[in-house]
């Protein structure tokens, strides 16, 4: 493991981490099933981190969930994260959970190209004592991309339960001044915005802005063009639902890019392009860098990437749940805001990531 580090030492016996799921999509389908094929504590391939402070991915229990699709709803959430149009990969049997997914409100969370392919349950008011009589400490928020209004509902029913809230999509919540106000007065955990995937086309494509920077080579233009098949992308087809998607992973590279200064705007395109059906899950990214090195001679990158980008994104909400809980424990809610920096896309507040990893390592490790 790359960051067995993290706290490895001198394991404790804790108590779960309680968690609800909002969205039964392919997110959650990956979370549950990383849950199942991870519930082996010598199972360490294929996560960043196989401990936090102490709590290792078996320490995680699902104990509510929310969607507003009637063939999911009403039914046991581990028939339901099976259920179409989830379409990615089936990498873990998952048994019984004996958690019935609740109806939650759909306001905004289906799109004008989406609506024919979810039947939809009538919106409940109980979202709030559904959280409070699970038990819940958490709420892993999995909507759809552009889900604005829905997704404020919800981060407004995890304040009023005193539930944690990890907004694992572009509509800005820890980056909003007045939320993540909101969320500091009433002391309710926050991690947000936006969930980088392990190896995404975000990261691979922030590394290499990073990489020209850290070698002195200037970026002059770059564009990141992304296509697939499941319903996040046929959403973003409505170029309305996605703003805050481009402006999300724009940020995080240029935020990088040329010693921190960033780039000309009308020099990068980067985000969702269009929806190809027989993709399902996966995603494929097409992304250039063009720069000027040494003696102003072009130096120019282009890379394409294929990965299934529900499970890719799965082992990342694993390690935020963890370190949520972590420094919830230890009565430090400040410093979610790195976790947020080194997990999320658009967090309230950046570093380099190296500098924000060290200190998480370091802050990790006080508590033995």
């Amino acid at each position: 493991m790359i960051y067995q580090t993290f706290a490895k030492v001198s394991l404790v016996s804790r108590s779960k981490i309680k968690v609800a799921v909002l969205g039964v999509g392919n997110c959650a389908s990956s979370l549950v099933q990383g849950l199942e094929y991870y519930k082996n504590d010598d199972t360490e391939n294929g996560l960043i981190s196989d401990v936090i402070g102490g709590y290792k991915v078996s320490d995680i229990e699902i104990v509510a969930a929310f969607d507003i699709n009637k063939e999911k709803v009403g039914i046991d959430l581990s028939e339901a994260i099976f259920k179409e149009p989830n379409n990615t990969s089936k990498f873990s049997e998952v048994s019984k959970l004996n958690i019935e997914v609740k109806p939650g409100k759909t306001l905004d969370g289906v799109g004008k190209f989406v609506e024919d392919k979810i039947p939809l349950v009538d919106d409940s008011d109980k979202v709030i004592d559904e959280l409070i009589e699970s038990n819940a400490e958490i709420l892993v928020n999995l909507l759809p991309v552009g889900s604005e209004e829905a997704v404020k509902y919800y981060a407004e029913c995890a304040i009023k339960a005193k539930v944690g809230f990890i907004n694992c999509i572009p509509v800005f919540i820890a980056r909003d001044k007045e939320w993540y106000k909101k969320f500091k007065d009433n002391n309710v955990p926050l991690i947000g915005d936006d969930i980088k995937s392990q190896v995404g086309a975000t990261i691979v494509h922030r590394a290499l802005a990073q990489l020209f920077s850290d070698r002195g080579i200037e970026l002059k233009r770059s564009y990141q063009l992304n296509v697939g098949g499941n319903m996040d992308f046929l959403n973003m087809l409505e170029e309305d639902r996605l703003e805050t998607k481009r402006t999300s992973k724009t940020s995080s590279v240029t935020s990088v890019a040329n010693k921190g200064k960033g780039m000309d705007p009308d020099n990068v395109r980067i985000g969702p392009s269009d929806y190809v059906k027989w993709l399902e899950d996966r995603k494929k990214a097409f992304i250039r860098l063009e720069g000027e090195a040494f003696g102003g001679v072009p130096l120019n990158i282009e890379v394409q990437l294929e990965v299934w980008d529900s499970p890719n994104s799965a082992g990342v909400v694993i390690d935020a749940i963890r370190y949520m809980k972590f420094f919830t424990d230890k009565k430090d809610l400040d410093s979610l805001d790195l976790v947020s920096a080194w997990l999320m896309k658009a967090p309230a507040k950046t570093s380099k990531d190296t500098d924000t990893l060290n200190k998480l390592h370091e802050l990790t490790h006080q508590e033995n």
